[in-house]
């Protein structure tokens, strides 16, 4: 079993009356929050063969996520590669903790925009204020936030019903200067595609594609592949192989 993207309809809105601009959407948010797919308290571990390529190079090595969520990486001499590869098991992993939505989200209030085809606009005040969302069919289709002084602005195409929650399965990120807009890099599309491990679960992610715009040179772009393969649970204490 594999993933299978859905579309997220540009038709659809949220269920029932248009909501009027200023309206306390905490709980539309909420339901949002608590439809993405996270891995059990329980979550155990996988490990496997990781394989990063771009154009003709390619190179395989070995990887580990323990229980604990930290990512380790070998076989892969090119520290660089080894690196991207353990950058995106990391932000695999911190997407998949389970928070609840008053750890996160308890300090924030949630008042409702504008509603266009990504979905209603979701202004966030309190603790992280300036934030901004967009919801539609209790899915989250856009993120503005600010991170370590860069706002990162994230719009999702499709998703992945896992039966347990939804996965992201083509989204871009794009980065920009907080003060002026100004885009900082060229904007980068995602497709990913996870299967359960084992057939039964934890959902965990298969391949990684990345096309990135070169700013530098408009119209040009890279791609980069990232594929996880003969994955398999951890067992406990057990040393890398």
């Amino acid at each position: 079993m594999t993933s299978t993207a859905t579309p997220i309809s540009s038709s659809a809105g949220q269920a029932g009356q248009p909501i009027a601009p200023g309206s306390d959407i905490r709980e539309l948010f909420r339901a949002a929050y608590e439809n993405r797919y996270t891995w059990d308290p329980g979550f155990g571990g996988y490990q496997g063969r990781c394989v990063w390529q771009q154009g003709e190079q390619r190179v395989e090595g070995r990887f580990r996520v323990g229980a604990d969520l930290k990512a380790s990486v070998e076989g892969i001499e090119d520290e660089t590669i080894s690196k991207a590869v353990g950058s995106q098991l990391w932000e695999v992993c911190i997407h998949r903790v389970r928070r609840s939505f008053e750890q996160t989200h308890g300090a924030n209030t949630f008042s409702a925009g504008d509603t266009d085809a990504v979905g209603l606009e979701v202004i966030v005040g309190g603790k992280n204020a300036g934030d901004r969302y967009r919801i539609k069919d209790s899915v989250v289709t856009m993120v503005h936030r600010q991170i370590h002084g860069t706002v990162v602005t994230i719009f999702t195409g499709s998703t992945t019903d896992t039966g347990a929650g939804y996965l992201s399965h083509t989204y871009t990120s794009q980065y920009s200067d907080p003060a002026t807009g100004e885009a900082r890099g060229g904007r980068s599309q995602f497709t990913d595609t996870f299967v359960p491990l084992g057939g039964v679960g934890p959902w965990v992610l298969a391949e990684r594609v990345i096309s990135s715009e070169d700013p530098e040179a408009p119209g040009t772009t890279s791609e980069q592949i990232f594929r996880f393969e003969a994955l398999e649970p951890t067992p406990a204490e057990m040393p890398f192989a």
